[in-house]
C-alpha cells in the first residue's frame, strides 16, 4: 500500500523520470513486445436501473441505445469464436443492470461461461453487484476473472452515480476475491475529475486485498443523451501519467487500454505501451461505444514490431 502523498509525488515527477521508471518496472515483469488482446461482448444491453452519468445504457438517460435481452448461448459463441480467430485470449462478457439475479438468466450465464471456456478462452464476467455465493458459482463454472470498476475516486463517486454507493462496489470486489476469482478493476478518465480524484482512485486500488489481475484505463466517450455528453477530451499527457503511475504501483497487473482507445492516435497508443500498458480491448464495438476497425490492431502491432500474447 502506498500513501496518498507518495502516489502524488510519483505521478507528478518530471515526465521523463516517470516514463523511465514505468518502463523499467514493466520490463522486470513483462515482455514489452507482447500485448494481450481481449474482446468485449454485451450479453444484455440497455434498460439499466442505475444512473451512471457516463453510460448510454441507463434508463435514466436519453441516449439512443437498442434494448436487447440476454443473448442465447450460440449467439455468444459465434462472437467468441471470431474473437479467438482474431487473436483474443480473453472473452469479456457484460450484462446491463444493477445485478443479475439468481434464476434462469444467471443459470444461462453459467452455461455460457462453460462453453466459452471450452473454446480455450479465458472468461471475464461483468454482471454488476454480486454476492460471494454467486462469485463461487461463477468460479465453479470456469469464470477466470470478474470485472467491477471503481470508475473514479470515493470523493467524486456520488456526483457520477446516485443509485448505488462506492462501498457497494467495494463489497462486490471483496466477495469476488474471497471466492478466489481474479479481479479486473479500473477507472474512467474524463468524468470531470480533478487530479486529486485520480490519485485517490489509484490509492483505493492499493487498498484491495490483493492487486487486480487487470486495471482497465477507460477514456470517457461522451455519448449524446448522457449527462456527460459535453465533456472535453483528456490531454494525452494526463492519460500517460495515469498509465505510468499505475504500472509502477502494480508491477504484476495487466494495464489495459479500454474504452475510448480509438480516440488516441497510433503515436499516443505506442507511448502508452512504452509506459506499461500491455492489454487492449480489440473489436469494432465495445458494448455501446466505438472500438477499432477490423484489422487495425494487427496493423498497429505489426508497425510497432509487437506481437499478441497467445
Amino acid at each position: 500500500m502506498k500513501a496518498l502523498a507518495a502516489i502524488r509525488t510519483l505521478h507528478d515527477q518530471p515526465l521523463p523520470e516517470l516514463v523511465f521508471q514505468a518502463m523499467t518496472v514493466h520490463r522486470q515483469k513483462w515482455d514489452p513486445t507482447r500485448l494481450q488482446l481481449c474482446t468485449l461482448d454485451s450479453l444484455r444491453t440497455g434498460a439499466c436501473s442505475e444512473d451512471c452519468a457516463y453510460c448510454a445504457q441507463s434508463a435514466h438517460h436519453a441516449a439512443d441505445v437498442k434494448i436487447d435481452p440476454l443473448k442465447d448461448c450460440e449467439a455468444v459463441l459465434v462472437g467468441a469464436r471470431n474473437a479467438r480467430e482474431a487473436g483474443s485470449t480473453r472473452y469479456c462478457m457484460a450484462t446491463s443492470g444493477r445485478s443479475l439475479e439468481e434464476g434462469a438468466d444467471f443459470d444461462a450465464v453459467l452455461e455460457i461461461i462453460r462453453e466459452v471456456r471450452a473454446l480455450g478462452l479465458e472468461a471475464c464476467m461483468s454482471l454488476g453487484l454480486i454476492t460471494e455465493q454467486q462469485a463461487h458459482r461463477l468460479k465453479a463454472a470456469g469464470c477466470t476473472v470478474y470485472n467491477h470498476n471503481l470508475d473514479t475516486s470515493r470523493l467524486m463517486y456520488e456526483r457520477i452515480v446516485s443509485t448505488h454507493t462506492f462501498d457497494e462496489r467495494l463489497a462486490t470486489i471483496r466477495a469476488v476475491q474471497k471466492a478466489g476469482l481474479q479481479v479486473c478493476c479500473g477507472g474512467i478518465l474524463g468524468l470531470g475529475e480533478t487530479l486529486d480524484d485520480r490519485i485517490h482512485f489509484l490509492h483505493e486500488l492499493t487498498l484491495l486485498d490483493s492487486p487486480p489481475d487487470a486495471i482497465p484505463i477507460n477514456i470517457l466517450v461522451p455519448i449524446p443523451g448522457t449527462p456527460l455528453e459535453g465533456m472535453p477530451p483528456v490531454p494525452v499527457i494526463e492519460i500517460i501519467r495515469v498509465i505510468a503511475t499505475a504500472r509502477i504501483l502494480f508491477p504484476s497487473s495487466r494495464i489495459r487500454l479500454a474504452a475510448g482507445r480509438s480516440s488516441l492516435s497510433q503515436e499516443a497508443q505506442a507511448w502508452a505501451f512504452l509506459c506499461g500498458a500491455n492489454s487492449i480491448f480489440t473489436g469494432e464495438k465495445l458494448l455501446t461505444t466505438q472500438g477499432t476497425a477490423a484489422g487495425a490492431d494487427q496493423k498497429l502491432l505489426q508497425m510497432l514490431g509487437m506481437t499478441q500474447d497467445c
